[in-house]
Formats: C-alpha cells, structure tokens, sequence
C-alpha cells in the first residue's frame, strides 16, 4: 500500500524576473493603454514567455485581479496596493525559465504579514478561468488555510513540474504591500 506523504509547505516566496529590468515591474501598473503598448514590444521581441500573451491578455488580467482582490477582501485581507505583486511559494524552475536572465527576490514566508498576501492554487489566469469543476478553481486563499490547501492537494511543483498532469505547476502568491528591502533576499 502507497502512503502519500505530506508536502512542506515553502518557509518563502519567490518573485522571478528580468534581470536588466529589476524586480516588482508590472504591466498591471501601467495605465490600460500603456500597459498595451508595453506588451505589444514585448511580443515583437518574441524572447521571453510574455510575448505569446493573448491579444486581451491585459484586459483580462486588470478583470481577475479585481476579482482576486475581492474575493480576498471577502475573506478578510487588507490590500494596500491597486494591483498584487506576484511570487511563487517556494520555487518554481518553470517560472525561472519564462526569463532570458532570470533573477529573484526570496521573501521568507514568516515575515509576510496575513492581512496584505493572498494565494491561488496555480497561476491565476487557470485557477480563476480553467472550467474543470476542480474544488480550487475560482478559489483564493488566505495564509492560514494554506496548510489545509497543501495538504489536500500537494504542491503542484511537486506532483506536476512539467505540466503535463494540469495547468497547475505552482502555487501563486499575490502580495499586496510594498516589499521592503529589510526582508528580502535579493538573488544574484
């Protein structure tokens, strides 16, 4: 008999990107029509995993993000910012590899206050959006239902690094504070 052992959950987040352009740049904090024109740059360049974004990429990704915000909010969570800056919890070589020179910022998981961090099982656009009548879609989490989540259904990182099982390769983070550089490990 096969016994499943319980996933760790991560002691941190991890925030990937562009390692000329620095951490915590978001399209989603330019104005609509900036943020267009931005990705549309991005997409003739073809050189990194944002190019093959869909053509209402922005407009849909403005539309979950008020949508997680509220749901978190309902559940209780103060959001300082607008818009989420986005972390994996623990790591993610996939998410590593959408970067031509990838750099991350680690944030340790215990200094994260539970009021300004939400999570969805997945990256967001699947989680809210994939119609598959999974219990964890449309879903956002808080910081103390994470060890249930975890424990009913794995770190997808775990059970799913090549994505070939489900959409899910990670668990989603969603800050929505400013982070500051006292607590965060800046990757070289």
């Amino acid at each position: 008999m096969h016994t499943k052992t319980p996933a760790q959950i991560p002691d941190f987040l991890t925030h990937y990107y562009e390692r000329s352009t620095g951490p915590f740049r978001s399209l989603s904090e330019l104005p609509a029509g900036q943020a267009e024109t931005e990705l549309e740059r991005i997409r003739e360049r073809g050189d990194v995993f944002a190019s093959r974004r869909a053509p209402d990429y922005m407009r849909v990704r403005f539309e979950l993000e008020e949508r997680i915000r509220g749901l978190f909010q309902a559940k209780g969570g103060h959001p300082r910012l607008p818009r989420p800056r986005y972390f994996v919890l623990g790591s993610c070589d996939w998410c590593r590899s959408w970067y031509r020179e990838a750099a991350e910022v680690r944030l340790p998981l215990a200094r994260v206050d539970a009021a300004v961090v939400s999570f969805t099982y997945g990256d967001s656009f699947p989680a809210m959006r994939y119609p598959d009548g999974k219990a964890t879609r449309g879903q956002v989490y808080t910081l103390a239902e994470l060890p249930a989540l975890v424990a009913e259904f794995g770190l997808p990182q775990d059970w799913n690094p090549e994505g070939r099982l489900a959409p899910e390769r990670y668990i989603e983070a969603q800050v929505w504070d400013e982070i500051g550089r006292s607590i965060v490990e800046v990757g070289l």
